[in-house]
Order: structure tokens, then C-alpha cells, then sequence
């Protein structure tokens, strides 16, 4: 029998569904995580099998394979995990039957399109900024649009100490535009627009790299293989 090699504890946490690897770092810096009793240091290997607390509590064993969901997430829904501190989380809002995290974010009142796994490998893969994965929303304004405001929302507009990069911008009707995105500030859309005096009444993401938005609002499905390959084969591309 092969004997398991030792891996990296962030990369099993992020492998068996626990959390990103991101997080597992946190954990680690933060002194949450025990190996057979003891805390380790950032980097530690464990061999598949070895006693795994967080919080002094057993971490959870994934025995299936991962999953993948398209959410259409309404307005209110807040993207995070911690549900002790919001009661409006997105976890809660799913309730699925098992140990899922969303991958990124929408705020609070946006809505539309987030996926939600248990494979903290590829949320890595999709929310890493040098792949430029892009991300189409359907943004209404608050007065007309002009053919000022869509150069300028399209060439780069100055927020958060920085100029956002090139974009595709369409007009859709007076008050609403597409955008296409392939980076990911915090509240991007909405500060663009309001470096340009406009105000976002209605945001919605309808599309993330090659999957559409198509199930109804507060509903949500699971990728099948066809969607989880390609997903993969596209992220595997861009390493």
C-alpha cells in the first residue's frame, strides 16, 4: 500500500472542504489550530489521518466529493460564514447539508450570481487577481446615462488610491448598463459610479467567466461535471 504523503495543513483543510487556504493561514497565525494536541507553526505538514482541532473541537471529515452551487442571491443575503455575528448570511440563507463557503463576495445589496463550494482550492483559482477571471453585472443608475459616463467608467475611474483597469461597458437602456469586470475592489461598481456623480440603484452579476445566471431569485443549483471540467480545464490554463 502507498503510504500518504505529508501535506501542508492550509492545503488539507482547503482539500477536505474545511476552509480556504487563506483562512487556514489565519487559523494558524492566530494560534486555533492543533496537531495531535499541539500548535503547529505556519507551513506544518500532517499526514492524512493525524488529530485536527480548531477551537479544540475535531474538524469534520468530507467523505464525498466536493461541490459546487450557482446561487442567484438575493438583496439583504450577506456573503460571509460566520453565523453567529449575522443572521442574514448567505450560509444560513442556503442551508445546505453540508460545510459550503462562497467564493468572493456581493455586497449586502447586491444581487445575482455567487458560487458556494467545499473546494478551497479553486476559490483560490477563481479569486486570484492575476487571472483577470471576469465578472458581468446589469447596474441601474439614478439619472440618464451618457456616452461621458460609460468612456470614463470603461477607460478607468480613480477610487480606493488606485485607477480601476480597462473595461467593457454597455449601454442597455437610459438608466442601465452592463459592465464587465476582471478585478474585484471592494465595492468596485458603486464607487466608480459615484466618482462619476451617479448612484447605484439596482446591481446585479449575472455572469462569472463562463457560467449565466439561470436559476430564479433566493434559488440555487449544483454545477454538473460538464461545468465543474471546464471550469477547471479554465482555471488550470491561467497557472
Amino acid at each position: 500500500m502507498e503510504k500518504e504523503q505529508p501535506v501542508r495543513i492550509n492545503k488539507y483543510l482547503s482539500q477536505i472542504g474545511y476552509c480556504s487556504r487563506r483562512k487556514a493561514d489565519e487559523l494558524l497565525n492566530q494560534g486555533r489550530i492543533k496537531i495531535e494536541g499541539k500548535v503547529p507553526e505556519l507551513g506544518t505538514k500532517i499526514i492524512p489521518g493525524q488529530e485536527i482541532l480548531v477551537d479544540d473541537k475535531p474538524i469534520p471529515q468530507q467523505e464525498n466529493k466536493p461541490v459546487y452551487i450557482l446561487l442567484n442571491k438575493p438583496k439583504g443575503i450577506v456573503c460571509t460564514t460566520d453565523t453567529r455575528v449575522e443572521k442574514d448570511n448567505i450560509i444560513d440563507f442556503v442551508n445546505y447539508h453540508k460545510r459550503i463557503f462562497p467564493i468572493g463576495r456581493l455586497d449586502k445589496m447586491s444581487e445575482g450570481l455567487i458560487l458556494l463550494t467545499n473546494d478551497g482550492d479553486i476559490v483560490n483559482q477563481i479569486l486570484r487577481a492575476k487571472h483577470k477571471n471576469e465578472k458581468e453585472y446589469i447596474v441601474k443608475v439614478n439619472q440618464p446615462i451618457t456616452d461621458e459616463f460609460l468612456h470614463k467608467m470603461a477607460d478607468g475611474v480613480s477610487i480606493l488610491d488606485t485607477v480601476t483597469l480597462p473595461c467593457k461597458v454597455e449601454k442597455v437602456d437610459d438608466y442601465r448598463f452592463k459592465i464587465v469586470l476582471t478585478q474585484g475592489l471592494n465595492r468596485q461598481i458603486r464607487r466608480m459610479c459615484e466618482a462619476l456623480d451617479y448612484k447605484v440603484y439596482a446591481l446585479k452579476r449575472i455572469r462569472l467567466m463562463h457560467l449565466f445566471l439561470d436559476v430564479p431569485q433566493g434559488e440555487y443549483r449544483e454545477l454538473n461535471d460538464q461545468e465543474v471540467l471546464r471550469l477547471k480545464s479554465a482555471l488550470a490554463k491561467k497557472n
